[in-house]
Formats: structure tokens, sequence, C-alpha cells
């Protein structure tokens, strides 16, 4: 019998142990991979993405809302972007009613929301459905639309962007492969660590949807020559959990990989085309005191 995506409600639970499990704190992708271990999540359920999202599967994104209630619930903080960690007050729990969660949150925002009906807050409080209109504080519409124009670049030019990002990373002498049948090979750059040791580094990009699989690994490491030391594979989508294993495999070049999530957080970290801005959250208990 196939086995269904889990609900974000299912998945709260699980994403509190795995961060319990990593040490008490963790990144989004240590989560990812924490989870799906606990959980026995075959491929086919990894590999359907969510409507809307590109370069989401769907685990991932009711993962981000399992953080977003744990987080609203106060039994996880985020203490840098896609780090997390368990709050002071949980840490002696081992495991949450994700029930309990869902009940609370979903009731602290209905009190929060003062035009909604006595009805619509009642409906609030019971439905564990996530309407589609809504997004995990994770998913935020730029980076939705960050996504969407990496998606819509031309082969080409993606690796050209790619090239200007690895250039603001520190990489020397960054060249795209112009020609095809390179072998798997998009380009090549030189680092220089301290200064001193210089190390020869090989890139593929590929702008997926989906998961980058274990073949796609192995037809990278197989392009690469005898003078290359560091090889990265970038990607709009994500890797399956076989493509992450093959990269590290033992007694094999290793592989680093930068998937869409990550790419995002390196262009907004390095400002590349995208500029900060500010955004005020009104307490709205703290004026309410003047009306009393």
């Amino acid at each position: 019998m196939a086995v269904k995506v889990p609900t974000y409600d299912r998945l709260i639970n699980p994403c509190f142990m795995a961060i319990k499990a990593l040490g008490g704190s963790a990144s989004n992708e240590e989560i990812y991979d924490e989870v799906i271990r606990q959980l026995s999540l075959p491929e086919s359920v990894l590999e359907v993405q969510q409507t809307g999202h590109l370069g989401m599967s769907k685990v991932s994104y009711n993962l981000a809302w399992a953080r977003t209630y744990l987080k609203k619930f106060g039994a996880i903080i985020n203490t840098a972007r896609s780090i997390w960690t368990i709050s002071s007050e949980f840490s002696d729990i081992e495991a949450v009613d994700a029930r309990k969660v869902v009940e609370i949150v979903k009731s602290l925002e209905a009190q929060s929301i003062n035009k909604k009906t006595q009805q619509e807050q009642r409906k609030i409080e019971k439905d564990l459905i996530v309407s589609e209109d809504e997004q995990p504080e994770e998913v935020s519409s730029w980076r939705l639309r960050m996504l969407e124009i990496l998606q819509n670049m031309n082969p080409y030019g993606f690796e050209r962007f790619v090239q200007l990002l690895l250039r603001n990373c520190g990489i020397d002498n960054v060249e795209v492969t112009k020609k095809s049948g390179d072998g798997g090979i998009d380009g090549t750059g030189q680092y220089k660590l301290s200064g001193i040791f210089s190390f020869k580094l090989a890139f593929q990009c590929k702008r997926y949807t989906g998961n980058v699989g274990t073949g796609e690994i192995r037809d990278f490491r197989g392009s690469l020559s005898t003078d290359i030391e560091k090889a990265i594979f970038v990607t709009t989508g994500s890797f399956s959990p076989a493509a992450k294993s093959e990269a590290k495999a033992p007694g094999k070049k290793p592989i680093d990989l930068m998937d869409g999530e990550m790419l995002i957080d390196k262009i907004a970290e390095l400002k590349l085309g995208v500029s900060p801005k500010t955004v005020y959250e009104i307490d709205d208990k703290f004026y309410a005191q003047y009306n009393e």
C-alpha cells in the first residue's frame, strides 16, 4: 500500500524529537534528514512536490509548517536563519502533544484577530487543515519569487549566475563551460584558503523542481578529472537522501551540495540582487493599555 505524505500536524512531534536527537539544535536540512530517518519515508513520498512551490517537496513544506507551530507554541526558537533550538522551557521534555500544539496556536491566532466572527474563530480552533492561501513563516513571498526567477532562467544564464555567486563567495578564476558535451562540468574555479592553500574546483548547475538523484551525482563525479580537488553541485530543487549519501560516500571524491533553499540563503547573505526590508510588527497589547 502506498505511503502518503505526512500532514504537518503529524510532523510536529517527529520534528521536535529530531531536534532533541540532534543535541537540542539543528538546521532545516538536519531536521529533514532525521525526520525521514525516524519515519522511514520512501523515495516515492519524498519526491512529491508542493503545489505552487517550485523546488520544494511536500514533506519539506509540511515540516516548515510543523516548525512554525512549534515556534508559536514556544517549544523551539529560531536562533539564526534555518537553525532551530529547543527552548529552555522544553529542554527536559521528550515529546510534545501535536494536537495540543495545534489547538493552542490556533486559539492564540483566533484571539489576536479581532475582526474574526465567533463562528470563524471556532472553526480556526478546531480545524487542523492548513489553508492553501496560508504560508508557514519560513516560506516568505520573496523566497518564492526568487525561486521562480531562478527556475525561469535559461540554462546558460543560470550557470553565469552561479559563476557570479561563487565569485562573491571568494572563488577566483571562475569560468563557465561554453560548449555542451563537457562531461557534466558546467564550470571551474580556484579557491585559496587563508590566502595560501589553493584548490581547484568544479561545479555543476541544474534548474530542477524535484529531487536530484544518485545518477546525477555519480555522473558528475565521473566527469571530474584528477586535478579537481573540490566539487559542488548546485540545484534549484533538492537532493534525495540517496543522492546525499552518494555525495559523501566513503572512499569516493566528496561532492558538496547546495539545494534551492541553501541557494536562496546564500543570495540573501551576499545581497545578490536583493535588499533587506524592515518590517515592523505592532504589539496590540502594548497599545491596548492606553484604552483602559
